[in-house]
């Protein structure tokens, strides 16, 4: 059985929660032959894999939604690009925001070869781009929409244009651009579409774009529209489409996807892993508070910095540990560093990348004051080896900390999001009762030896599997897969892993 999954931003080029699911999933399932579509910015992250490839992957293709676009052959600049009327009337629905004619629309970019500047300078394209700007914003200046325009479509054409590898199933790990690629596979070869959605991916554009800086006015709206539509394709074509918990799945319901189509499979971790890992030094003479955690802004590390500053100010023995990566957004990273300078707190440590198993045994406590999650593994890590959380009250975050239904009670404190004082004050709580943070910590434990094994998970993705090869008509494979893997070339705007 060969499973093609389709991520955007994150495997194998990013540690962090989802990357580490879908590589903790890959490594579930040695029976079955992965082929990893990662979907990244442009060529400069071309191969730089912050994974060791599990023995199952067979192949790594590589989409860049920001690049001069990759093709064999010359261009033909005489050639004008005349499209069909079907055509025309799909790329008037996406853009306009009708019904869009997703089928008519993988037709074209897979079936007819032209450059995405021939659509997008075309005489056609410019006949939309008048057609909208009349309906709904004829008070802005024209040129200035029409490049917009240009610019929104770019990197989904670059999507669209994309050939997915033949597979049994195609396994997104969101909507979005991966799932208009997983829905290219489907429309391609049949094959069945799963998707797994951490966080709710329209929801999440909808607040980055509505705080970016890039893009202002009614323009934003526009980006948002055009996420919306991905993300329906997406679920129009899906065969099942799965959520976190309860809540995520009444938003994706919300958004339009069909009922009888959602499914909750909650995320898993290896307890077994966390049994014997170093613990605190009995002299240690701090209170060690962790944030396995990536530097970037939806982490919110600069409100997390402020809030333990104005703790440390009651309790001298605070230390915080800021325990990830900083080079997914260095400018961000400086300022967090600049940040604790200028204010001058003292026992603040950026500890870079670190196997997250060598350090949470010697905190007291683990923080998270991140502005969007879905159901954070950091958190389920963190009740592995016995420690509580701080979290801010986002994505499934009330959920884990203080169950649901489950009558074992807290296991740490949930706070406002960007609320200096209250993630403040819930620090020096926790800090005052280390008996009590400590039995909060075995409360977090028995919560996911109870729910979120990473057994669980592996039983929920089995069942799904194996129903979806059952419909593509594909024999469950007993035995692991063996795979000769070499490197080859760029091809296509790929790089690939292959079998030989």
């Amino acid at each position: 059985m060969k499973v093609c999954i389709i991520a955007e931003g994150c495997y194998p080029y990013v540690v962090g929660g989802v990357s580490s699911w879908v590589h903790s999933l890959i490594q579930q399932f040695p029976n079955i032959e992965f082929i990893v579509t990662s979907i990244v910015a442009n060529r400069s992250q071309r191969a730089k894999f912050a994974y060791k490839l599990p023995d199952n992957v067979s192949e790594v293709n590589e989409i860049y939604l920001m690049d001069d676009e990759f093709e064999t052959g010359r261009r033909n600049k005489k050639a004008k690009l005349r499209l069909s009327t079907a055509e025309f009337e799909a790329i008037r629905g996406l853009v306009i925001g009708e019904r869009v004619d997703w089928k008519t629309i993988f037709d074209m970019f897979q079936h007819r070869r032209f450059h995405l500047n021939d659509l997008l300078m075309s005489e056609d394209f410019l006949r939309v781009a008048e057609e909208v700007y009349e309906l709904r914003y004829p008070s802005i200046v024209f040129s200035d929409f029409l490049w917009t325009l240009r610019s929104i479509y770019l990197p989904l054409g670059f999507a669209l244009k994309h050939t997915p590898a033949k597979a049994d199933l195609y396994h997104c790990v969101a909507t979005g651009y991966s799932g208009i690629v997983g829905s290219v596979g489907k429309e391609l070869y049949g094959s069945p579409l799963l998707i797994s959605e951490h966080g709710i991916y329209t929801r999440e554009r909808e607040e980055e774009i509505i705080k970016a800086k890039w893009v202002t006015g009614v323009y934003k709206d526009f980006w948002i529209e055009q996420f919306k539509k991905m993300s329906m394709c997406a679920y129009d074509y899906a065969d099942i489409v799965t959520s976190l918990f309860e809540d995520a799945r009444s938003l994706q319901i919300e958004l339009g996807c069909p009922k009888e189509k959602t499914r909750v499979t909650p995320n898993g971790v290896s307890v077994s892993d966390f049994e014997n890992i170093p613990q605190k030094a009995p002299d240690d003479g701090m209170i060690n508070i962790g944030a396995a955690i990536r530097v970037t802004p939806i982490k919110d590390v600069k409100t997390m910095i402020q809030a333990f500053y104005y703790a440390k100010q009651k309790n001298p023995k605070l230390k915080l540990w800021i325990m990830g990566s900083w080079d997914e957004d260095e400018e961000y990273a400086r300022e967090c560093f600049e940040l604790v300078r200028s204010m001058n707190i003292p026992d603040v440590e950026f500890t870079g990348r670190i196997n997250v198993k060598d350090y949470l045994g010697r905190m007291d406590m683990l923080l998270l004051t991140s502005i969007s999650e879905g159901q954070p593994l950091s958190i389920l890590e963190g009740f592995a080896a016995k420690r509580p959380h701080i979290a801010t009250n986002v994505g499934n975050c009330r959920g884990l900390i203080y169950g649901e239904g489950d009558g074992l009670g807290a296991a740490g404190m949930v706070v406002p999001v960007m609320n200096i004082e209250k993630i403040s004050r819930a620090i020096c709580e926790m800090a005052e009762d280390l008996e009590k943070t400590k039995e909060m910590g075995e409360i977090g434990y028995r919560r996911v030896c109870a729910k979120y094994r990473i057994e669980d998970m592996k039983r929920v993705y089995t069942d799904t599997y194996k129903e979806l090869a059952e419909k593509a008509g594909v024999k469950w494979p007993e035995k692991n897969v063996v795979i000769e893997k070499e490197e080859v070339g760029k091809s296509g705007g790929r790089h690939r892993h292959k079998a030989k």
